[in-house]
């Protein structure tokens, strides 16, 4: 049995509210709209070049990098964008990272320290969402659980992938809606997830 500390247990939600007072100038073109695509290999491809990258620019500073949500998993229907979670020590200092990853093209567009610390930049195309969190915040722990999930359990990744298509069109005028839409059926396949390893999941 595996056990979770309660942070990890207790995901946190957030608002429209806290997604815009994170927002760092303008937010990117592509959050206007939610396009959901079959998956593509190549998003694969990407995530390794933006690794690689990201690794030659903050060099000792990484203390991981993961491909996460939706394009880090084999056959499930995404938004063509590729999420990474950059671990570092601490994100509060921003200048001893953010600077290098300017110089590699890439933008600040969050800065949200009440979730754990989050920072999130954009490629210069937008196809990437690099998320910047601390060594020890428990939100990169869901993000590697849920992925593993999806990619070892094909019922629930088939609901996902039809509950994310319903909803891309439920909100088409209104896609700033989409991810907070998601979190019914995020809840409860992460309630299987923990159930799994024998602990109780808590909505935040």
């Amino acid at each position: 049995m595996t056990e979770y500390p309660p942070e990890v247990l207790q995901r946190f939600h957030g608002t429209a509210e806290h997604h815009a007072a994170g927002l760092v100038g303008a937010p990117p073109a592509r959050w206007q709209s939610v396009v959901i695509e079959d998956y593509d290999p190549r998003w694969a491809g990407r995530f390794a070049a933006t690794r690689e990258l990201i690794s030659t620019a903050l060099g000792a500073l990484v203390v991981g990098i993961e491909h996460v949500g939706s394009t880090s998993v084999p056959g499930l229907a995404a938004k063509p964008i590729v999420d990474i979670d950059l671990l570092l020590e601490d994100t509060a200092d921003e200048s001893v990272y953010l600077p290098a990853l300017h110089r590699v093209g890439y933008r600040l567009v969050l800065r949200e320290p009440w979730w754990y610390g989050h920072r999130m930049l954009v490629d210069a195309a937008e196809g990437v969402h690099l998320h910047v969190w601390p060594r020890d915040a428990p939100e990169p722990v869901r993000h590697r659980l849920f992925r593993d999930w999806l990619r070892s359990h094909p019922e629930d990744r088939e609901l996902y992938a039809s509950t994310k298509r319903n909803l891309a069109l439920d909100t088409a005028d209104r896609p700033g809606d989409y991810s907070l839409a998601k979190n019914d059926v995020i809840d409860r396949i992460f309630a299987r997830i923990f159930a799994a390893a024998g602990g109780q999941g808590v909505a935040g």
